[in-house]
């Protein structure tokens, strides 16, 4: 069959690879037309648009890139009706793949939606679309299926977590960390990994504060996870002057997170696969605005807690640094209470275990492949 895939960040080109791979052991006749990246590429097919020419974060950037946004649509949907898939599976992205998801709809096309919208957090409004547009969605969070069909969305297949898989089947998984330091040319002393996101509005708000602790914290050295969506260039002027105390790594973040002592991260994906590394860590996120941004999240983010490892456990297990609640005192403090051997540390590790076995084990890519063959085939 003829698979038309749509991911816009590098974690759903992560995810969408592992999809991919996952429908071919199921449907050894597919093929493959997607916008994603190089991951995605590697499986095989036609890479359309790569996600570094259609990213757009934020109220700004949406503004400021309207003529982008609107050649990427039709560009989008003029390949997809010449292509003419059995089915477009879209993944995550919501901000381009819903509208996408209406189109395609409108003309017939079986629209399956893998990794669901995060409409319980904010923007609930868009389940009205999501019960009309969406033939099948894949849920990835096992609190996700009550709540949609609470809601009135029934079509829903929990399939698990991808980010088991994707920690399941990295590189250098058994290696420990003296041999992770010297593959990496870092020195003997204990790591502490930085986390700080793959938007730039991330590295602005949150890297000059996580650059303030290689002096508070000299017996460690501190290395920078590289975002796919930039270059090593990017992280000079957060560097500078730091350079002897800290490194920058590409594609090695979860071999980084395995070696490291305890972490600081900024909210997302990135909170789940620290906890499922098991490495202790501090959530932290600033952005622009300070306090009028903090009174606005507030009213549109309609959960608890900011991190997916918070949100799944049901309270708050890793401390969420978030504006106002913020203080690079408190940031100093816990980040050395948890990379030595504290009660603190043990605690987060014991919650770790109750989050995996809330999640479950991996196996979602294969799981969600083969229900989206069986559901294409069955012609419902």
């Amino acid at each position: 069959m003829k698979y038309y895939l749509v991911a816009g960040e590098p974690s759903g080109d992560l995810h969408g690879s592992n999809l991919m791979k996952s429908l071919k052991g199921v449907d050894p006749a597919a093929e493959f037309r997607f916008w994603g990246g190089d991951l995605m590429a590697s499986v095989g097919g036609t890479l359309v648009r790569h996600y570094r020419d259609t990213a757009v974060m934020g109220v700004w950037d949406v503004i400021t890139h309207l003529g982008k946004i609107r050649s990427n649509f039709a560009l989008c949907r003029k390949d997809i009706k010449e292509y003419r898939p059995d089915a477009l599976i879209l993944i995550d992205y919501p901000g381009f793949n819903l509208p996408m998801a209406e189109w395609a709809h409108s003309l017939g096309i079986k629209v399956l939606y893998y990794i669901s919208p995060k409409v319980w957090a904010s923007k609930e409004y868009r389940i009205k679309k999501m019960r009309v547009c969406i033939d099948r969605l894949y849920s990835i969070m096992p609190f996700e299926p009550e709540y949609f069909d609470r809601h009135g969305l029934k079509n829903v297949f929990y399939c698990g977590n991808p980010v088991m898989d994707a920690v399941a089947q990295r590189a250098n998984a058994s290696e420990t960390k003296e041999d992770f330091k010297r593959r990496n040319g870092l020195t003997d002393k204990p790591i502490i990994a930085l986390l700080p996101g793959s938007r730039e509005s991330e590295l602005k708000y949150n890297l000059p504060e996580m650059m303030r602790l290689p002096q508070e914290m000299p017996e460690f050295q501190f290395v920078i996870a590289g975002a796919p969506s930039f270059k090593p260039s990017d992280y000079d002027k957060y560097v500078k002057g730091c350079e002897n105390s800290v490194k920058v790594l590409f594609g090695e973040t979860y071999g980084l997170v395995s070696a490291a002592e305890a972490a600081v991260v900024t909210s997302g994906t990135a909170t789940l696969e620290t906890a499922v590394l098991n490495c202790p860590q501090i959530v932290m996120y600033l952005m622009w605005g300070g306090g009028f941004s903090d009174w606005v999240a507030h009213i549109f983010i309609k959960v608890p807690y900011i991190s997916l490892v918070n949100l799944i456990l049901g309270r708050e297990a890793v401390s969420e640094l978030f504006q106002k609640k913020y203080s690079y005192a408190r940031l100093v403090t816990e980040l050395k209470e948890l990379s030595s051997d504290t009660p603190r540390r043990a605690r987060m590790i014991c919650d770790y275990d109750d989050l995996r076995s809330k999640v479950g084990g991996s196996g979602c890519s294969h799981r969600a492949a083969e229900d989206m063959y069986r559901f294409i085939n069955r012609g419902e």
